[in-house]
């Protein structure tokens, strides 16, 4: 008989313990929401295994990834950020209840951010496995490029990220072989970026080549590539490899349920909001332009902020806005709207007018239009009334008074007669 699992409730749940999940794990714990982090693997996420950073901002003596990331947890766990080290087996996010599920456990939470991330596409070649992360096989050319100053390096790719990044490191290495698999002069690229690496005399192309192996002791020393025209083998002799052939975003459990692009990533807004209310991503298994440490932060500081509004706005809307026990008339704008203000007095007299018989409650949707979403509202100034919990009318635009005040005396007399 299976095993039932234990049931824990959380104000956010973060799957994903990379720098975008560590920043939202600080953000949501600073705003004292009952927070999970979960990481499958290693806290700190692919970071961790760069050897230096030399852009990260406020960090000059170019740290290993594993200092800023093991700051980055501290502080979440300063801020009472609980962790798991364990697998997510299954995710429910369609709900109001959140439910992420592992071997062990069933956690509900009211909001989600997902911060899985993405992990390099690699060629899968023999021997490739001994020499990944710091052993001589690379991804992140930025973080890596200066550790490489008069090196040879060999690039696997001939696509944007592979050209481009291959150009930059030309800045620290002596020379740069390139490994394209297409026939002489076609990449992946874009012509420009092609056009200057041809012309780049610090770029050499080897055509119609993959990767046969990786070749050395305790770091990496040659790449042998092989001809797919002929199957020659050609011994390339290196210091450092950079593989730039794409990214696998982290997203199988969610790809029925969360929106993605057609290569697997998660698409957001600005707010890091996905398709479904109260879920987020962060970081590299987002669908952005960038994948750098420091992005991922300003993500995950996003993400968190974004939840702990999604769940404030969560609390007013079901006790305050939708409360059952009296008529309630919500009235919706935008503070730097003149006319949305002045008729703030005019909500102020309704107010007193019905002292003790409607709920009036104001929402600006300046900052945030959650609530206003909610209630299917688009347009504003609008106003919006409701009974026993559901919305019997929306008023959108000019508003007369008079109107409006008739319309309450009605429901008024209605709840009345009603309760008697």
């Amino acid at each position: 008989m299976p095993r039932e699992k234990k049931v824990e409730h959380y104000d956010v749940v973060i799957i994903g313990g990379g720098a975008a999940g560590l920043t939202a794990g600080i953000y949501a714990g600073r705003a004292r929401l009952k927070t999970l982090l979960i990481e499958k693997a290693l806290v700190g996420g692919l970071a961790t295994y760069t050897n230096e950073i030399e852009n990260y901002p406020g960090f000059p003596n170019t740290p290993k990834g594993e200092e800023i990331t093991n700051l980055m947890k501290e502080q979440a766990k300063k801020m009472g950020v609980t962790f798991k080290l364990t697998d997510v087996k299954s995710v429910d996010l369609l709900g109001d209840e959140k439910v992420v599920e592992t071997f062990r456990n069933k956690y509900i939470a009211k909001s989600v951010i997902l911060a899985t991330g993405s992990k390099n596409r690699i060629t899968n070649a023999e021997n490739e496995e001994k020499f990944l992360f710091d052993k001589g096989i690379s991804f992140c050319a930025t973080c890596d490029a200066a550790a490489n100053t008069d090196k040879t390096v060999v690039v696997i790719g001939s696509g944007d990220a592979a050209i481009e990044e291959g150009m930059f490191l030309t800045k620290f290495a002596k020379k740069v072989i390139v490994s394209v698999m297409h026939h002489e002069g076609k990449m992946d690229c874009n012509e420009i970026a092609k056009e200057a690496a041809l012309k780049n005399p610090k770029m050499e192309f080897i055509w119609d080549t993959t990767v046969a192996r990786f070749e050395g002791d305790d770091y990496l020393e040659k790449v042998v590539l092989k001809n797919i025209k002929t199957g020659e083998e050609i011994p390339v002799p290196c210091d450092n490899c950079f593989e730039f052939i794409g990214y696998i975003p982290n997203t199988d459990i969610i790809k029925d349920q969360v929106r993605l692009t057609g290569h697997g990533y998660i698409i957001t807004n600005e707010k890091m909001e996905s398709n479904i209310p109260g879920v987020f991503a962060a970081g590299d298994v987002r669908d952005k332009w960038l994948r750098q440490v420091s992005t991922a932060v300003g993500d995950g500081a996003i993400a968190g902020y974004a939840a702990e509004k999604y769940i404030a706005e969560s609390e007013i809307f079901h006790e305050v806005i939708m409360q059952k026990e009296k008529p309630g008339l919500t009235f919706i704008y935008n503070a730097v709207d003149a006319g949305s203000r002045e008729f703030l007095l005019e909500i102020e007299k309704i107010q007193n007018h019905f002292e003790g018989r409607v709920i009036v409650n104001r929402v600006d949707i300046y900052k945030s239009s959650g609530i206003a979403d909610r209630l299917n509202v688009s347009a504003f100034p609008a106003l919006v009334l409701t009974r026993q919990g559901k919305v019997i009318e929306r008023i959108i635009g000019t508003i007369d008074s008079k109107k409006l005040n008739d319309k309450l005396d009605k429901i008024c007399a209605e709840c009345h007669e009603f309760n008697s």
